[in-house]
């Protein structure tokens, strides 16, 4: 792939190298005489954060009751108890 830099300084993507790239992230630049090379920043997920994520990912439709829960959990010790 090939990136320009236009007369006015700006870096000319090919959208095949966009399409990789998420919006707002963060990428620290190394630059030598014959290279730049962006890393992206990894930031440790908070706990603000992945309770933000969780609150606009909303309630699970199909998250199962305590009760169904109760259920599959004393078919599965039944199970273990008579494979043994």
């Amino acid at each position: 792939m090939i990136v320009k830099v236009t007369d006015d300084g700006k870096l000319e993507i090919p959208s095949e190298l966009l399409e990789k790239l998420k919006p707002l992230t963060e990428y620290e630049v190394s630059v030598t005489e014959d290279e730049i090379v962006f890393k992206k920043i990894r930031k440790p997920l908070t706990l603000k954060e992945l309770r933000r994520r969780v609150q606009k990912a909303g309630s699970d439709p199909n998250q199962p009751t305590l009760k169904e829960i109760s259920r599959i959990v004393k078919e599965v010790r039944q199970e273990l108890w008579t494979e043994k």
